[in-house]
């Protein structure tokens, strides 16, 4: 290989370079992984020990040294561009758009601030869960209407035959339609006492609507300890909906019944939107924000926790339905639109 010759080419055509485009294309020829140099530097292993001593010197210097002409080359051309470059302070500034927070998420983090202010974990499931967790576990009979495809999205089992239908229990898989079952999740890894919150996304079959969606929010807290009272409980809905409002809200229980509660009931609070007059979101001048109850003894059996021993409280908050009520939101559906018109007002 002719060194001197190889040298004298790179030379020459590194002078005339003006751009980093050229650069690199020069790199590429003198220094990259097919140029005639770096192919004579791998062949060195398979040439006599003599000849590799003759050469191997030689060669590595000619690389090092074009790998300087191209350094040099490099910070000429950047310090020419520099030169060339003029500052206009006039010229307006650029414009960056900034992203902010989903509405519901802005929601879910001060319920989170407000929870956590009052000893609450928070904590997560899967949206994939099984006919064991949300059914079986959360005390529903075994002929309770939720169990139907009409209301539950129930996924298709990848075997094939007919052993694929008789599926039940905890191989029989569906999209939550509701957060309940995942309270048990916790328990069976946790001993009481405890108080935790578990927000989360969960499935219906059902048709949307201006106040219902097949896809929501949910926002479920549990607490679990030896002495507890609806009372307290009712205390603790009110201090969180005032955190969430910034005032005190007009709220409302009746019974309600619930498999995997006893007793249980419903919390409604006075629609915001139309201060309690009745609209297309409420119906009639209130909201059904929450169900809550007791633990049934059956929930607290199969966490693992002893029903004679510990008791416990629980609420589930729709998520879109308190901040549709906290931003005057009129449909549901808004919320879910990805609509940026619509989502760049908050």
């Amino acid at each position: 290989m002719d060194f001197e010759t190889l040298r004298a080419s790179a030379k020459q055509e590194i002078e005339h370079i003006k751009n980093l485009a050229e650069l690199e294309a020069w790199r590429v020829k003198y220094v990259g992984r097919k140029a005639e140099l770096t192919l004579f530097l791998r062949s060195l292993a398979h040439m006599p020990l003599g000849e590799r001593r003759a050469f191997g010197p030689k060669a590595n210097a000619l690389r090092k040294e074009f790998e300087q002409l191209h350094q040099k080359k490099l910070s000429s051309i950047g310090n020419q561009s520099q030169e060339n470059y003029a500052l206009d302070m006039t010229q307006p500034g650029t414009k960056y758009d900034i992203g902010h927070l989903h509405p519901v998420t802005q929601v879910k983090n001060e319920l989170n601030d407000a929870f956590k202010f009052l000893g609450f974990e928070i904590y997560e499931g899967p949206e994939i869960s099984s006919e064991g967790y949300d059914f079986d576990n959360m005390n529903f009979p075994d002929d309770h209407p939720a169990r139907e495809s009409m209301d539950t999205y129930w996924i298709k089992p990848e075997s094939v035959g007919k052993s694929a239908g008789a599926k039940k229990g905890f191989e029989k898989l569906c999209l939550r339609p509701h957060l309940t079952g995942v309270s048990v999740r916790y328990m069976q890894t946790h001993k009481p006492p405890f108080r935790f919150v578990y927000p989360g996304r969960v499935f219906r079959n059902e048709a949307t609507d201006a106040g219902h969606e097949c896809a929501f929010y949910q926002y479920e807290a549990l607490i679990v300890d030896k002495d507890i009272s609806l009372a307290g409980g009712k205390i603790l809905v009110s201090t969180i909906l005032e955190r969430v409002f910034g005032a005190q809200v007009t709220t409302r229980m009746r019974p309600g019944f619930f498999p995997f509660v006893e007793p249980g009931f419903e919390i409604d609070m006075q629609c915001l939107n139309c201060s309690g007059a009745g609209c297309s979101i409420c119906g009639d001048g209130w909201v059904e924000m929450m169900p809550g109850g007791l633990p049934h003894p059956n929930v607290l059996a199969v966490g693992g926790i002893d029903p004679k021993q510990w008791q416990g409280f629980y609420i589930n908050i729709g998520l879109d339905r308190i901040t549709m009520m906290k931003y005057g939101i009129d449909d549901i559906r808004l919320l879910h639109s990805g609509d940026m018109r619509f989502l760049r007002q908050f």
